[in-house]
């Protein structure tokens, strides 16, 4: 469906910045210009990051691997105004000069109010983020305004009706949070649709989870005879009406040519087996008992202890999947390498307050506990 908003844009795949391939902990520049070179020869023209992505290197990237290196009209950049990084008005305008020299860029195409929900909406409004964001739009520093939603559909209505010229939602769907009561993927969508607003995809493929999947899951898939399993949570997703783009948090080369090999002139919608197919991995995903953390790690950011969560997470994930695999060996690794065990939370409750997931983090380490220690 056409929309004005996205005419510059090319199909409807956008590259993620949030997950880029690592050395250590630094990005690995080199293949993300790679990444950038194919994504680019392909077609392909849109990015996203924000502040606080890989602890701010990921706008680093940008600059390094997109904006120092093709001219401006080859891509287009989403940004976004994201919590703990401005308090009060004030604040917003130097960050978001900071942002721009970040990237290498003197506008931004879309500039989003970040991770909006019920806890920090009323911060952005007593800071007027959202009139500031306009104001930096007439005055030719941001084309499109928008916002990324992390709550429920009734806090995304009231937001919508408080700021009707809100141009663009960007929204966690895919198809295993379709009916999710905590995320409510399906809900949000409508009110977007209630509220003739754009969509932007993002997890679509849930941090990971849709393209590796369980066994009896992948199987199901693989029955089909064509595609990855990260392929049909795409199509999914991008085809729906009225979202406009899909956004992948591409970590290697390899990923990015797969996604793009379906998600550009050639895509298609899942058929009416697909869909089968994928209500029956959903089906299997609700008879487990993994964790469904996307490994964003908003979580470790605000952590006294600096707990690598997802990771842990991903480890119990990985031990209730497949008993034989040798988790607590990874486990081992993670706490050593990098932070405290999970036995060492406090119990503070920080993590719970960030988690776009609504995960009842501090319960959960205590089953992380009760595994591997």
């Amino acid at each position: 469906m056409e929309n004005k908003f996205f005419n510059d844009i090319h199909y409807k795949f956008g590259f993620g910045c949030m997950r880029l391939p690592m050395k250590g902990e630094d990005v690995d520049y080199n293949h993300v210009s790679k990444m950038v070179d194919e994504f680019l020869a392909k077609g392909f023209n849109y990015f996203d990051t924000a502040h606080g992505y890989i602890r701010g290197l990921s706008e680093v990237a940008i600059k390094k691997c997109l904006t120092s290196r093709y001219p401006r009209d080859r891509y287009l950049i989403t940004n976004k105004l994201s919590p703990n990084h401005f308090h009060k008005q004030e604040d917003i305008r130097p960050l978001f000069e900071e942002q721009l020299k970040a990237c290498g860029v003197d506008y931004f195409d879309f500039y989003l109010m970040h991770a909006q929900g019920r806890r920090n909406y009323p911060d952005y409004k007593a800071a007027r983020a959202y009139e500031t964001a306009f104001e930096l739009k007439k005055e030719g520093k941001i084309k499109h305004v928008g916002l990324s939603f992390h709550g429920t559909a009734d806090i995304l209505e009231m937001i919508l009706k408080e700021n009707p010229e809100i141009e663009v939602v960007q929204l966690q769907l895919n198809y295993l949070d379709w009916e999710n009561e905590d995320v409510q993927s399906r809900l949000c969508y409508e009110v977007c649709r209630k509220y003739n607003k754009p969509v932007i995809v993002m997890e679509p493929v849930k941090g990971g989870q849709l393209a590796n999947l369980p066994p009896d899951a992948a199987r199901i898939i693989e029955s089909l005879h064509g595609g990855s399993p990260a392929s049909y949570a795409l199509r999914f997703a991008a085809g729906l009406d009225r979202v406009m783009m899909v956004l992948s948090g591409m970590s290697s080369i390899e990923q990015m040519e797969d996604n793009i090999s379906f998600m550009g002139e050639s895509f298609q919608k899942l058929n009416a087996e697909e869909r089968v197919a994928i209500d029956k991995v959903v089906r299997v995903f609700h008879g487990t008992n993994n964790i469904p953390c996307t490994s964003c790690r908003y979580c470790v950011d605000g952590c006294p202890k600096k707990i690598v969560i997802p990771v842990l997470f991903n480890c119990l994930n990985a031990k209730r999947t497949d008993p034989n695999w040798n988790a607590d060996l990874y486990y081992e690794n993670a706490y050593q390498a990098k932070s405290a065990k999970a036995s060492e939370c406090i119990k503070c409750g920080a993590c719970e307050r960030v988690c776009p997931q609504h995960l009842p983090i501090r319960d959960l380490l205590e089953e992380v506990v009760e595994e591997f220690e």
